[in-house]
């Protein structure tokens, strides 16, 4: 970007510090054996304990069985049971025999966390169990999930089967973009073909702002809880793994989160950025707009501020919604973020002027600019 040059926006950065101001409470702690809480849009850590460490995670697993059919089959998809998918563990409790659509398997998946309902989901998906493992795998390489292996599709104690508190939170927070899921996740309860189905997660009625994940549970990798609220906009994600508290520290959590990492809200979609002169226009300048919105959490004590790398002057003609720059955020000097600016109007070029009694020549180039710049 040779051509562009930064440039400060103090006043922004200055109204983005004062915000970053607001009291913050002491650091959080849980019982969990590994754990953290992460800003969902930003990606921001907001607490950690022992986060890269893998470890058993039982039924949270159906985070991935669920994201991999919804990305392979339609929910309107009709599944015939078999007595193959008959398993240990918690069930939806099918029968062999009968056919029901994958929005009720997927129901039954993450709200009772039925292993028959993994098993089905996966046979139909993959196709075959095996296969349909090996997608899971895929997608967690895809995602960037280094410290994740999955065995089977329902949690299941493998010793191929582990992940850590912090791959599970970038697996919750892309599951969370799927609009089917959400509403699956953050349904507490519902009766779909015949089946009368309660969520596990009781943290969808114990805190204000909840809408999900996903519980799991076995003897060796002890409580497991991957979870999701929302509070003025702002979306958090808590996992806790081998934890005999989870209920309270998740509430914890959030509750610190909220209250010690408050989004700044930073730039809005189609708000003027900037001003930039144009020579040689029909108009003497052109607005900079933000393509899309900016908010980041900011701790107290934190300076997030907002700078431009765009020109400093452009050259007629100019397109309405033509690439114009960048606003590059920083948090203590360090880039956390960027938004694309666009030229809000078109502007067109003027002609330059003939001057009188030069048959028809061209003005020098300086008077030219002289006059556009008028």
């Amino acid at each position: 970007m040779s051509n562009f040059r930064k440039i400060c926006a103090g006043a922004l950065c200055c109204a983005v510090l004062s915000l970053g101001l607001a009291d913050c409470p002491e650091a959080v702690e849980t019982s969990a054996a590994a754990a953290i809480l992460i800003d969902a849009d930003s990606g921001r850590v907001l607490y950690e304990k022992n986060a890269d460490q893998p470890m058993l995670i039982a039924s949270t697993t159906k985070i991935m069985t669920a994201v991999v059919a919804l990305e392979c089959a339609d929910p309107h998809e009709t599944v015939r049971i078999t007595q193959s998918h008959m398993v240990e563990g918690s069930s939806m409790y099918l029968k062999p025999g009968e056919e029901v659509s994958m929005e009720t398997l997927l129901y039954g998946l993450l709200l009772c966390s039925g292993n028959d309902a993994a098993l089905a989901v996966a046979d139909h998906c993959g196709p075959g169990v095996e296969r349909f493992v090996a997608r899971m795998n895929e997608k967690a390489r895809e995602l960037g999930l280094t410290h994740t292996s999955f065995a089977n599709p329902n949690g299941l104690d493998d010793e191929a089967h582990y992940s850590t508190a912090r791959d599970l939170a970038q697996l919750a927070s892309y599951a969370m973009k799927n609009e089917t899921f959400a509403r699956i996740v953050s349904t507490k309860s519902i009766t779909i073909d015949g089946y009368t189905m309660v969520n596990h997660n009781k943290l969808l009625s114990r805190y204000d702002g909840c809408i999900g994940l996903k519980t799991g549970y076995t003897k060796a990798a002890g409580r497991t809880l991957v979870s999701c609220a929302v509070r003025d906009g702002q979306k958090l994600i808590a996992v806790t793994l081998k934890d005999g508290d989870d209920w309270a520290d998740h509430a914890a959590l959030f509750d610190y989160g909220f209250s010690a990492y408050p989004h700044q809200q930073c730039a809005a979609a189609g708000a003027e950025a900037a001003w930039v002169p144009v020579l040689n226009g029909a108009e003497h300048g052109v607005s900079l707009v933000y393509e899309s919105g900016f908010s980041y959490p900011v701790r107290k004590g934190e300076t997030l501020t907002e700078t431009w790398e765009a020109p400093s002057c452009v050259f007629a003609p100019v397109s309405a919604g033509a690439y114009g720059g960048d606003a590059v955020y920083l948090l203590d000097g360090k880039e956390v973020g960027r938004v694309r600016l666009c030229y809000g109007d078109a502007v067109d070029a003027l002609r330059p002027p003939r001057k009188k009694g030069t048959g028809g020549v061209f003005v020098p180039i300086r008077e030219w600019l002289e006059h556009a710049a008028r």
